[in-house]
């Protein structure tokens, strides 16, 4: 049976510019309030992102390989099972871009591509050493992602090529449940999707994406006008927004000074 915390969004990772950790650091600690410090691993440059108490996110640089790619978000899902979440996400038409494997203290994971080339990861936590109070945490889903507290995760938006082929990959994959369908005109239809009864994201057509890619959606840190502000003085560009969305919230998708896209999500003021 799978563990309750399958299927959900459990961690974010920015991979920014070579040589340009630091400035990505103090872009989302402005934005954000983020805290950042040195995760410790050897020879691997990776920070580890807190707020209010939680790791929310990881940042590390570009892999020499990949320097040419432009930066970017990956969204990870927690699974029970690393390895069978990948042998049924490969029979279901996935690309595995990184086969699943251990970090020490933290869990097992994977980076893969859904059948229309999105690109998103899977952890398994490692619990071995948790205390009965972490280990409820995570059962309950909570840490990275959470709705009610700003600077964490808060929404995730699939644009795809074939956006129904894509909630019948992963409603196989991670037990998603459709929820409402919003009418966005020549755009096509907004399909949210769910787990447990919390809406955790939607998806849509390509829209003026030039491939398909999940977007993460932090909650912004104090009203969505001022980090809105607070995106251009330091550097970012914002796109879209700050737009009112159906609830009552408002919402701007942006990008870093380096260029990864990311959204905000909160209350206009």
């Amino acid at each position: 049976m799978s563990r309750s915390f399958h299927g959900r969004p459990c961690w974010y990772e920015l991979a920014t510019t070579r040589g340009r950790l630091d400035s990505a650091e103090g872009f989302y600690g402005s934005i954000l309030g983020w805290k950042i410090s040195d995760s410790g691993m050897e020879g691997f440059d990776y920070h580890l992102a807190s707020s209010d108490g939680d790791m929310v996110a990881g940042l590390t640089e570009m892999p020499e390989n990949m320097a040419d790619m432009p930066p970017y978000w990956t969204i990870y899902f927690a699974v029970d099972d690393a390895d069978r979440t990948v042998a049924e996400a490969r029979a279901n038409g996935a690309s595995i871009h990184s086969e699943p494997a251990d970090i020490p203290g933290t869990g097992r994971f994977a980076l893969l591509a859904d059948p229309q080339g999105a690109a998103f990861g899977i952890l398994e936590p490692d619990m071995s050493g948790m205390s009965e109070a972490d280990v409820a945490k995570a059962e309950r889903g909570e840490g990275a992602f959470d709705q009610g507290r700003p600077g964490h995760g808060n929404w995730h938006e699939l644009m795809s090529t074939d956006p129904e082929a894509g909630f019948v990959f992963y409603s196989r994959l991670f037990g998603w449940a459709r929820g409402e369908a919003v009418d966005m005109g020549e755009m096509g239809k907004y399909q949210l999707f769910s787990r447990d009864g919390v809406d955790l994201g939607g998806m849509m057509g390509l829209g003026n994406a030039p491939v398909p890619n999940w977007l993460p959606y932090f909650g912004a840190k104090g009203g969505l006008s001022r980090s809105v502000e607070a995106i251009g003085a330091a550097g970012g560009r914002v796109h879209h927004g700050p737009s009112e969305v159906p609830g009552g919230a408002y919402i701007a998708v942006a990008q870093d000074p380096q260029g990864a896209w990311f959204a905000l999500v909160g209350a206009s003021n």
